[in-house]
C-alpha cells in the first residue's frame, strides 16, 4: 500500500481494472457469480498472454517474451 500522496505503486492494478470493468465486464453486470468468475479467468488469460501491450511495441507478452529468449 502506498502512503497518502504516493499513488504509484498503485497505477498497475488501477490501469488493469479501469481495462477490466471498461472492455471486457458487460454494463448489466452477471447474473450468476460462476458466470462472472469464468469470464474473469478468460480476462486474465487473454490480457496476460494475447492482448497487445503498447510498451511492448504492441506485441503480446507471449512474443516479447519469444523475441527476448
Amino acid at each position: 500500500m502506498s502512503h497518502r500522496g504516493q499513488c504509484w505503486d498503485n497505477a498497475p492494478t488501477e490501469r488493469f481494472f479501469g481495462t477490466l470493468k471498461s472492455e471486457w465486464v458487460p454494463r448489466s453486470g452477471y447474473s450468476k457469480i460462476e458466470e462472472a468468475k469464468t469470464d474473469m479467468v478468460r480476462f486474465f488469460m487473454y490480457y496476460n498472454r494475447t492482448r497487445l501491450h503498447s510498451y511492448n511495441n504492441y506485441l503480446s507478452p507471449i512474443a516479447m517474451e519469444q523475441k527476448a529468449a
